[in-house]
């Protein structure tokens, strides 16, 4: 099996949800407004897997740090962004998904409405939010059908998220593939019911960084692709890092881990009021290698590790033949 096969969190076109709610042929979504259902995941689970370093109380505000699918925080994380925010004294926590985010992603969903409950809780303050691939995607979910957890998030900073899926998924999974494969094909149930009645939310500023090489969450050629964002009352700012460097061939696998210009527009937006302004970042990123955090001595053998996780991860997961159920909490 080829590494491309392993890396792309993709699947192909969703079968028919059991459980849907149809009315004439069209699917009546929770309203925006509706409060979410208790957490059906154990709480010691869900403490279990929020790591938190620095002082989330202090004067920095803190970040929520969401991995990609096939990847647990130390892999996607631990040798790039947590090393920059902790040189930076930025406080930050890292939240482990379940099954290496490669399970049902509406049961990561409730992962992540704990840590957004619980760091702002702790901050007493709203959070910022920074994920990777579906990691910039599964915290839309929590907010889309956590209501409560809106007033707690300030920022939500996703690179090269998989807002509206991908197209890759007809020919990756015919057959059987793990559940966030099959939730992230463009034409899955689940994306459908993401993007349901607004894409964002009043008070919260959304910043979307792709990058026109991305060859897992595609098409992402220019704003109206898959991880761009266009509707509701929130903040939005969708920029490549074409704009600022025409010449960056990041791939989606260099995006979420060492590009410096997806890192430069990712802490312009944790430190500015809004999205990520393109204007407020120097040209001179594009001569840079790596992003800060990254030991140019070590990165081989971390990249080689990050790659070895997304393969060995895949592997050694379930398989299903479709698309897991929508909860009912999904529907009117």
């Amino acid at each position: 099996m080829s590494l491309r096969r392993l890396v792309i969190p993709v699947v192909a076109a969703a079968l028919l949800v059991s459980g849907a709610a149809a009315f004439g042929g069209t699917t009546r979504y929770a309203p925006l407004d509706r409060p979410g259902p208790p957490l059906s995941v154990s709480a010691a689970s869900l403490r279990a897997a929020l790591h938190c370093h620095g002082d989330l109380a202090g004067r920095r505000t803190p970040v929520l740090l969401v991995p990609g699918t096939t990847l647990d925080p130390e892999d996607n994380f631990g040798w790039n962004y947590e090393r920059a925010f902790t040189a930076q004294h930025r406080p930050w926590c890292a939240i482990t998904l379940p099954d290496h985010a490669l399970g049902d992603i509406q049961r990561a969903g409730e992962y992540v409405v704990y840590a957004i409950r619980t760091m702002s809780r702790r901050a007493e303050r709203r959070i910022d939010i920074l994920g990777y691939s579906q990691g910039g995607m599964v915290p839309r979910w929590a907010l889309r059908f956590w209501p409560d957890t809106r007033r707690d998030v300030d920022d939500l900073v996703g690179i090269d998220p998989s807002n509206h899926g991908t197209l890759d998924a007809t020919a990756l999974c015919r057959l059987e593939c793990p559940a966030a494969f099959w939730q992230q094909a463009s034409t899955a149930k689940f994306i459908a019911a993401l993007n349901s009645r607004a894409e964002t939310f009043r008070g919260i500023s959304y910043t979307v960084i792709y990058s026109r090489a991305d060859e897992v969450v595609v098409p992402n050629l220019d704003a109206s692709g898959s991880s761009s964002l266009h509707t509701g009352k929130g903040r939005i700012r969708n920029v490549a890092v074409q704009e600022i460097c025409p010449a960056d061939v990041s791939d989606h696998l260099a995006m979420g881990s060492y590009d410096p210009v997806a890192y430069a527009l990712a802490v312009d937006a944790l430190d500015h009021a809004g999205p990520a302004d393109p204007a407020r970042i120097g040209t001179s990123v594009c001569t840079q290698p790596f992003q800060p955090g990254v030991d140019p001595a070590q990165f081989p053998a971390n990249y080689l590790r990050y790659i070895g996780a997304v393969g060995a991860n895949t592997a050694a997961t379930r398989e299903l033949p479709a698309e897991p159920p929508l909860a009912p909490y999904v529907f009117q």
